[in-house]
């Protein structure tokens, strides 16, 4: 991966982090009007809408050739995983433990999320970690253990703090999934999975009874799901295909930062005194990850298949008239060279 590949990465994964941070104190106002369940529902609903109408008025309006790759049957099954444990159970779980947990105090234990896909990124799907990224998942699941600890009351973690660290958990296993069909058409996938998603949790909340509420109240949590969840995830999509699961989510971790300013700055509420000690911890764990350097002989297996692409980063050498970016089914040749690299969708060779 170029240095201009790679800082393009870097930006998306921040910008995913910003939106999705932005989510936590927003949706913590709309606790009070809808239902948990319901609440997450029409999040993923206008993740996906709000995505669906922009992608057809892009298509409409700017009459340009598809780069992307379409979903093939193959990739059925990753997109179906990542859709219910991301999509329907993760926000669920969130939703209802935001009930009895600060806004600042759940935006920061979002952090788990990244040590959660590192840890099933690297010891399920055998995503490369060095001994940076090492040190990383161990500050940062201290950080978390601080913010999830009751000091108020008996010893022992708070339900609430509890059902946040669950839901990230899911959200790691949806991050990996993700990641198996990340070099497909990120609108796609993120539109299939928001929609199912969302008609799930509606379907459950129905069978609950849940209240709807006015339509005002469904609108702005609709436009709040469409930003902070669904362009939000198509940047987090954009960033895996050249960082990889593990530092993808790394970056994603600044995201309860964003979370605590903005509910400092509408709730006046005080971040927890473990926040303090947490922090600088967290820093330095994202510090780690991000000044990483990985470089070895590694080797390319000949290997026919189909992603956008271009043709000057060294690895599509096939011949074609343009290199601009395309996607078209094409083969690697058997190539072995040494770089600095990251898992990205060209380097996910085994370590």
């Amino acid at each position: 991966m170029s240095g201009k590949h790679k800082v393009s990465s870097v930006l998306y994964a921040l910008l995913a982090s910003v939106l999705f941070g932005a989510s936590i104190p927003l949706a913590k106002i709309l606790i009070g009007n809808i239902e948990p369940v319901l609440l997450a529902a029409l999040l993923y609903l206008g993740s996906g809408a709000g995505l669906l109408i922009t992608r057809s008025l892009f298509s409409f309006f700017i009459k340009s050739k598809d780069i992307e790759a379409g979903i093939k049957k193959d990739d059925i099954r990753w997109l179906i995983g990542a859709m219910i444990s991301g999509g329907i159970l993760a926000p669920i779980l969130l939703m209802v433990s935001l009930k009895y947990t600060p806004a600042s105090t759940a935006s920061l234990l979002l952090n788990y999320e990244g040590v959660a896909t590192t840890f099933i990124a690297a010891l399920i799907f055998g995503e490369s970690i060095g001994k940076k990224i090492k040190w990383a998942i161990g500050l940062n699941t201290v950080a978390c253990i601080l913010l999830s600890w009751n000091f108020n009351g008996d010893w022992g973690f708070s339900l609430g703090a509890i059902g946040i660290l669950l839901a990230c958990m899911l959200w790691g296993i949806d991050n990996n999934l993700t990641r198996h069909i990340s070099a497909k058409d990120p609108g796609v996938i993120v539109i299939i999975k928001s929609i199912g998603a969302g008609l799930t949790s509606l379907l459950l909340s129905v069978l609950a009874h849940n209240q709807i509420p006015g339509i005002k109240i469904i609108l702005i949590t609709m436009l709040l799901g469409f930003a902070c969840y669904g362009v939000s995830l198509i940047f987090f999509i954009f960033a895996m295909r050249g960082l990889g699961a593990s530092r993808t989510s790394a970056l994603f971790s600044l995201a309860p930062f964003m979370g605590v300013i903005l509910s400092f700055v509408i709730f006046r509420e005080m971040p927890v005194r473990m926040f303090y000690f947490s922090l600088p911890i967290i820093i330095y764990g994202t510090y780690l990850i991000l000044y990483e350097k990985h470089i070895h002989e590694h080797t390319h297996e000949n290997i026919v298949h189909e992603h956008h692409h271009r043709h000057d980063d060294d690895h599509h050498n096939h011949e074609h008239s343009s290199i601009k970016e395309h996607s078209h089914p094409h083969q690697h040749e058997y190539l072995v060279h040494i770089h600095q690299h990251t898992p990205d969708i060209y380097h996910r060779h085994s370590h």
